[in-house]
C-alpha cells in the first residue's frame, strides 16, 4: 500500500516550487497564499525535510525541494494528458458543414468516407440546405457559398471557379450543335435572379447559336434531378461540370461539344465572432485538398 502525503500539499508544493513563489501559486490554484504557506508547512513534516529557503519576498528550493519538483510535474503533467484524452473521447469533436442538397447529393456525399478515415475523431454533419443560414447562431460551423460575394461579417475563402457546358447521355448521338434543334434541354431553376447565371440563353448566346427556343423542354427546381434525367437519356442538359464530374470520367455522360461557360465560385465561409476549433481546422484543410484535386483533374495538372 502507497504510503503518500496528502494529495493537496504535494500541488501547492509543485506550483510554488515551479513559479518560485507563494502568491502566483495561490492565485492559480485559486486559494490564499497562507493556505498555500500551510500545507507546504504540512508537506515538509510529513516528510521530515524542508523544501524551501523562506527569504524576504522571496523562496527558493532546498536541494531536496529540487530533487522532488521534477518528479511532481512529471506525475502532474502525466495526470493532465490522460485526463484530457479522455475527456476528449467522450466530447467527441463535431462540425456541421452547410451546403446546397446538389453539391452535398453529388460532390460532398462521395468523398465522406475518406475524411472520415482520415480523421475518425470528428463527426461531420453535411447540413444540405438552400437556406443561407446564420454562422455566428451555431446552426452550423462552416457552409460553401456559392456566388461571387461578398459576405458581409464572414470569413470567406474562395475554393474553385465552376464551369458549366451541355452534358448528355452518349445513347442519344449528339454529336455537334445542329443536333440541339432536335434534342430536349434540361433546365435547372436557379434560387436566384442574376443575368450572369449559366443559363441555356447565356450560352446558347455565347456560342452563336440561333433558331432554339432556350426556354424550351423540361424543368427541375432540383439540379440534382436534372442531373438524373440527362443520365437517364432524357435530354441534354447544362451542367456544373464540378458537380458531373464522376459521370464524365466513367462515361455516363459526355461533353459533345463546347463552349464552357464560366459558372460561380464556390467559396468556404466561418462566422467572424465563432472560434476557429481543431475540427473546423481540419475540416477546413481537407476542403481545400479535395477542391485542388478537382481544379488539377479538370486543368489536366
Amino acid at each position: 500500500m502507497r504510503r503518500l502525503p496528502a494529495l493537496a500539499t504535494l500541488r501547492a508544493f509543485e506550483a510554488a516550487a515551479r513559479l518560485l513563489s507563494f502568491k502566483r501559486a495561490a492565485a492559480e490554484l485559486h486559494v490564499t497564499p497562507t493556505a498555500i504557506s500551510h500545507q507546504v508547512r504540512q508537506l515538509e513534516e510529513t516528510i521530515g525535510t524542508r523544501l524551501f529557503e523562506r527569504r524576504t519576498r522571496q523562496v527558493l528550493l532546498t536541494p531536496e525541494g529540487q530533487v522532488l519538483l521534477p518528479v511532481l510535474r512529471e506525475g502532474f503533467d502525466s495526470f493532465a494528458r490522460v485526463i484530457e484524452g479522455l475527456s476528449r473521447k467522450q466530447r467527441r469533436m463535431t462540425v456541421t458543414l452547410s451546403a446546397t442538397p446538389a453539391f452535398a447529393a453529388k460532390w460532398l456525399v462521395p468523398r465522406i468516407a475518406d475524411f472520415r478515415a482520415a480523421r475518425p475523431d470528428i463527426d461531420l454533419t453535411i447540413l444540405a440546405t438552400l437556406e443561407v443560414v446564420d454562422l455566428d447562431s451555431g446552426v452550423a460551423d462552416l457552409a460553401l457559398r456559392y456566388g461571387s460575394g461578398p459576405y458581409p461579417g464572414l470569413i470567406a475563402e474562395p475554393l474553385i471557379t465552376d464551369r458549366f457546358a451541355p452534358v448528355a447521355n452518349p445513347r442519344l448521338g449528339i454529336k455537334n450543335r445542329g443536333d440541339l434543334k432536335s434534342a430536349t434541354l434540361l433546365h435547372s431553376d436557379w434560387h436566384r435572379s442574376d443575368p450572369r447565371n449559366p443559363t441555356w440563353r447565356h450560352w446558347l448566346k455565347l456560342a452563336g447559336i440561333a433558331g432554339i427556343d432556350a426556354r424550351s423542354g423540361i424543368r427541375f427546381s432540383d439540379e440534382t434531378h436534372a442531373i438524373q434525367a440527362a443520365v437517364a437519356g432524357t435530354g441534354i442538359a447544362l451542367h456544373s461540370l464540378l458537380l458531373v464530374a464522376e459521370e464524365l470520367k466513367t462515361g455516363t455522360l459526355v461533353m459533345p461539344f463546347g463552349p464552357e461557360i464560366d459558372g460561380f465560385t464556390l467559396h468556404l465561409v466561418r462566422g467572424r465572432e465563432r472560434p476557429l476549433t481543431e475540427a473546423m481546422e481540419a475540416v477546413q484543410a481537407w476542403l481545400r485538398s479535395q477542391f485542388a484535386l478537382a481544379e488539377n483533374a479538370h486543368t489536366g495538372g
